[in-house]
């Protein structure tokens, strides 16, 4: 880029208080106006090389400043004000890895049990069939039933390494790992 005239350094400084005025007057905020004049200003000084000498300084200055407002002021439109994050907590997404390594643990302690612990564990736990609705799919007693998912949860605590009393952060969570799971048996 060719070094500007001296003239024309001394017409873009002289072109600020009637930039602040045209900007204020758009916006009506001072502080947003002088924001909007140095952004004018940059962007002039940055595309000098396409300023025609003899043409009018002032009007392309001004068009520079009036574009730049618009712009922003659509861009603000698409904007939302989260102050305190609200917003934006809401849209997070938590990370994916720890949910995909307790599946993978889960199915590896899943994939120790016995046939018949699988199918009572996924009839009771991921289902949600009572004690006497899992007897009568599976043909054995209630007693029995009851004993296979009991001894099934403690060799899935057991083999995921959860001490006595330790669950899942809740019961859903032991839920969800049941029914993810069930693919793996089927």
């Amino acid at each position: 880029m060719t070094q500007p005239s001296s003239d024309l350094q001394t017409l873009l400084i002289g072109s600020v208080p009637n930039l602040r005025a045209f900007a204020n007057s758009l916006c009506g905020d001072p502080t947003r106006a002088d924001d909007l004049v140095q952004d004018t200003l940059v962007k002039a000084w940055t595309n000098l090389q396409s300023f025609q000498e003899g043409s009018n300084l002032k009007a392309w200055l001004f068009t520079i400043l009036r574009n730049t407002y618009f712009s922003e002021l659509r861009k603000r439109r698409r904007e939302v004000e989260d102050a305190d994050n609200a917003m934006a907590e809401r849209m997070s997404v938590l990370p994916e890895q720890q949910v995909r390594m307790d599946l993978i643990d889960f199915k590896k302690a899943f994939g120790t049990l016995s046939d018949d612990q699988k199918e009572v564990l996924l009839l009771v736990g991921a289902e949600g069939f009572s004690y006497e609705e899992a007897a009568e799919i599976t043909g054995a007693a209630v007693g029995t039933v009851k004993s296979r998912v009991n001894r099934a949860r403690v060799a899935l605590a057991k083999n995921l390494g959860l001490e006595a009393g330790e669950t899942f952060a809740s019961s859903n969570d032991f839920i969800g790992l049941v029914r993810m799971g069930q693919n793996v048996v089927r």
